[in-house]
């Protein structure tokens, strides 16, 4: 496929420095920042910059990045976008169009391709396989900080699911995984199974970030790590998801936020091979683990967002709320 990863992201807070200091706890490097407090940038492991944060009246993700290989690939998602009715800024590099639905600006852009460095094998034992003898596994030894290897997906909220659909599969070119009839879509732009989850929802709204770590041992010291400084961070975890099959733990940044660890993802290198399915028992939320909290399914701020965003619409001139707010 001609998109090969998300480069980045770019999300809006009221709260820039507190945010910061939460996602620095979180594991990822701090690379710049604006004068003043009202952006700060931060790195992964293998992904070079793929965080920002950005001063913004309330929360909502402002900018969504996906690279692609060359201008060819560009030329050919202008065409699509431009099919759908909107407008495109264009550079040699890169491309700028907003999706009306969530009001996230997509940036496609020409970028190198993802190399990992593949992890060592943790050496499980298990009923007639004895594989680590005479040793403590890997994962006890470790004491390193934890490190997000990469942004591995974004969930966001829709006024418009169907039309935020479009522009994303139509448009960009991101490929269906899997389906909740109804309520979600999880689409990918690399081979991890999913990469972008759009959720029906009363307003834009940014549900949570998802990071790459080695194993479920890094996901367990991180929260450890986390949850050490502030117990009040937990949201949801230990537990495996069904769709994608990843380990998670989920927790929330001092904006509202909800940011996942995960590890052990499906991955798709073979489209034909692939059937997306359609997901309506507890399955669509997860395979084991504790039950999720009603505020994961509904976040305890999502009246105040409502709130804001019919205001800064009125503001604007509009009766309702406003799709271009995030």
């Amino acid at each position: 496929m001609p998109l090969h990863r998300l480069t980045g992201i770019t999300i809006g807070v009221p709260n820039v420095i507190e945010t910061a200091a939460y996602y620095a706890d979180f594991g990822l490097t701090r690379t710049g920042a604006a004068a003043g407090g009202q952006a700060v940038t931060f790195a992964t492991a293998d992904g070079g910059d793929q965080l920002t944060l950005a001063a913004a009246p309330r929360r909502r993700l402002l900018d969504i990045g996906v690279g692609v290989d060359d201008p060819d690939d560009l030329d050919r998602i202008a065409v699509s976008v431009g099919a759908l009715g909107l407008p495109v800024t264009r550079t040699a590099a890169s491309l700028h169009v907003t999706d009306p639905g969530t009001g996230v600006r997509a940036t496609v852009e020409i970028a190198s391709r993802l190399r990992q460095k593949p992890v060592p094998s943790p050496g499980h034992n298990g009923p007639g396989a004895i594989v680590r003898t005479t040793q403590r596994a890997p994962g006890v030894l470790r004491d390193r900080p934890v490190r997000p290897r990469k942004l591995g997906h974004v969930v966001v909220g829709s006024t418009d699911a169907e039309s935020s659909h479009r522009f994303f599969t139509e448009g960009i070119g991101f490929k269906v995984s899997d389906r909740i009839p109804g309520v979600a879509a999880f689409m990918r732009c690399s081979t991890d199974h999913h990469n972008l989850m759009i959720q029906q929802a009363p307003v834009t709204m940014l549900h949570h970030t998802s990071w790459q770590v080695d194993d479920v041992d890094e996901i367990g010291r991180g929260a450890k790590t986390l949850l050490e400084k502030d117990p009040g961070r937990h949201v949801w975890g230990l537990g495996r998801h069904h769709i994608g099959s990843n380990f998670f733990w989920y927790f929330k940044d001092p904006a509202g936020n909800f940011s996942e660890y995960y590890s052990d993802m499906d991955c798709i290198v073979e489209d034909a091979l692939w059937t997306a399915g359609d997901w309506t028992d507890s399955r669509a939320l997860f395979s084991w683990g504790p039950p999720p909290p009603p505020s994961f399914i509904e976040p305890e701020d999502l009246a105040g967002l409502m709130t804001s965003a019919h205001g800064m619409a009125s503001a604007h001139g509009s009766a309702g709320p406003s799709r271009q707010e995030g």
